[in-house]
Formats: structure tokens, C-alpha cells, sequence
């Protein structure tokens, strides 16, 4: 057991470490080839704080485990709103102007809305996997659309200038390879050390692969998101903080639950559509609710609180719920 406590503390440091060299490096490397910092901030930046989801996921697919890989994906969406925006609202107050990060929890709602037409009979099939990595593909496509018409408009989107901040220094592309090299032995390396580990308490303790996916993989993969996006709010870049989550949400339920699929499909239990899947919908509305309704795009510490409150209710009704045991 103290071998498997071991291998998730490792496992974990290794992620958050793997995941922030393969960031700098993947934002360096477009940076490079001509990206813009501001398509940078939509796409790339998104996409690299969700492979320590797509990775883990993969594992334990391989591994047998697809209701760890399920598990991964909504519970990294809920820790991402939960405990991410919540924890980053109460550190300071979120005011959020940028119409793109509108436009792109629009494509997150679509995600999200595709991915629970494809979880309701039960079966995450190949074919599943398929349109999942497809609608990654339109999505990414309609993202850098949407960026350079913005580009192009001379919008006075607060995005942009941000990006520009955060994206615009340079990397040797030797140096840049080097992060994304080491970035990604980290990454898998602490996602073989995570998923062995989570499998193996989970055995002892008689708990199900999909809470431990919900709780440890989940909230540990979770981990770069949480760092990136407090280290945003401290510098005033609050847009680029929550397009991060936005980005992170929608990459989840498209590569985290489409590239298992593709490599094991397999079924899984009815509490990921009759509990799991209905609190991360709730949460996403709720954050949806925050940013564009009532005092628009501020999230305060009350809210903040409201956020975290909820994660801790989530976390102690998955070990109440009579299902969390095998």
C-alpha cells in the first residue's frame, strides 16, 4: 500500500511538471512555426493542460480500466469549475470582458451536449471514439476561424492583449523541442505511475475505477490547470484564466473519452449518466451563469465559495453513494 501511495505522489509530480515543460515548449514551438499568441491562448494552450487527461486516460484503457479514463474526463470538467475557478475566484475576484471566451463555451456546451448523447446507452465504442476526435478536429477548425476574424475585424478583444503578453517571447527551437521532449516523458511516465497506483488502492479499499477517476486521477490531472490559472489571476489575465478551463472542458470530452475509446472501447455503469454526468452539466451551466447573466463576467470570492462548497458536496456524495464500492 505505502508502494502504491508512492507511485500516485510521484505520479502526480511528475504530471504537474511534465505538464507545465510540455506547455512552454507546445506554446514556444507555434510560436515559432508563425501561430499568433492569440490563437496560441485558444488552441494550443488548451489543448497541452488536458494530455495529462488524455495520457492517464489512455493507460488505464489499455490497462482495462476504461471507467478510470471515463471518470478522468467529467471529473477533471467538475474539479476544472469547482475547485479550479472556484479556488482561483477566492484567491481574487474574476472579471471576465472577452467575447471570444463567450463564443468558445459555446463550442464547450456542443461538446459537452455530444458527449452525453454518446454516453447514454452505456457503451463508449470505437465509432463513438471516432466522432469525438472528429468534432475535435471541426471544433479546433471553427476556434482558429473565429480567431482570425477577430484578428482581422480590429476587435478590441482583451484576449488578444493578454495572449500577447503571456505568448509573445521566444524559445530556440532546439530549447522548445527539449521542453516538449522532456514535457511528454514526464507526462507519461507519471500517468503509468498514477493509474498502477490509483488501480492498486482501489482494489484494497473496494472502491470503483470510475470514483477513483472522479476523485484522485481527476483532481490530480487537474493539478496544471489549477497552477495556470491562479498564476493568470495574479497577473491580472482573468480571460485567459477561464479560457483555459473553457479550452481544457472541451478538449476533455472530446480527446480525453475519444482517444480511450479508439484504443479499448468497453461499457461502463449508469452512475456516470444518472449522477456524474448531470453535476458536471450543472456546474458548466452554473459557471455559464456566473459569467454572462447577473453582474456580467464577474466571478467574486462569494461565488468563488459557492464553487468550492459544491466540489466538496460532490466529492463526499461519491463516497456515501452505495455504487462507489465494488
Amino acid at each position: 500500500m505505502l508502494l502504491a501511495c508512492l507511485a500516485v505522489i510521484a505520479g502526480l509530480v511528475l504530471l504537474s511538471y511534465g505538464a507545465d515543460r510540455f506547455v512552454l515548449g507546445a506554446a514556444a514551438t507555434a510560436r515559432n512555426v508563425g501561430v499568433t499568441p492569440f490563437v496560441i491562448g485558444l488552441t494550443v494552450v488548451g489543448m497541452a493542460t488536458s494530455l495529462p487527461e488524455v495520457l492517464v486516460g489512455s493507460v488505464a484503457a489499455l490497462d482495462g480500466h476504461i471507467e478510470i479514463a471515463i471518470g478522468n474526463a467529467i471529473g477533471s470538467n467538475i474539479a476544472n469549475v469547482a475547485l479550479v475557478l472556484g479556488a482561483s475566484a477566492v484567491v481574487l475576484p474574476i472579471v471576465v470582458t472577452s467575447n471570444s471566451v463567450r463564443r468558445e463555451y459555446g463550442l464547450m456546451a456542443l461538446a459537452i451536449g455530444l458527449a452525453g448523447l454518446l454516453l447514454l446507452d452505456l457503451d463508449l465504442t470505437r465509432a463513438d471514439g471516432l466522432i469525438l476526435i472528429g468534432a475535435l478536429v471541426a471544433v479546433m477548425a471553427a476556434i482558429i476561424y473565429i480567431a482570425r476574424r477577430v484578428a482581422v475585424s480590429g476587435d478590441d478583444d482583451p484576449l488578444i492583449a493578454e495572449s500577447d503578453q503571456e505568448y509573445r517571447a521566444e524559445m530556440a527551437p532546439l530549447r522548445a523541442a527539449v521542453y516538449l521532449g522532456i514535457g511528454l516523458l514526464l507526462l507519461l511516465g507519471g500517468a503509468e505511475l498514477l493509474v498502477r497506483g490509483a488501480v492498486f488502492i482501489a482494489a484494497a479499499f473496494g472502491i470503483s475505477d470510475l470514483v477513483i477517476g472522479l476523485t484522485i486521477i481527476a483532481v490530480g490531472t487537474s493539478l496544471p490547470e489549477l497552477a495556470a490559472s491562479i498564476a493568470s489571476i495574479m497577473k491580472r489575465e482573468a480571460d485567459i484564466a477561464i479560457g483555459n478551463i473553457i479550452g481544457s472542458n472541451m478538449f476533455n470530452m472530446l480527446a480525453v473519452l475519444g482517444v480511450p475509446a479508439l484504443l479499448n472501447p468497453d461499457a461502463f455503469q449508469v452512475s456516470v449518466i444518472a449522477r456524474d454526468f448531470p453535476v458536471m452539466v450543472g456546474l458548466s451551466v452554473l459557471m455559464g451563469l456566473m459569467l454572462f447573466t447577473r453582474q456580467r463576467g464577474r466571478i467574486g470570492r462569494p461565488e468563488g465559495l459557492l464553487l468550492l462548497a459544491c466540489f466538496i458536496a460532490y466529492q463526499a456524495w461519491l463516497f456515501i453513494d452505495p455504487g462507489t464500492h465494488v
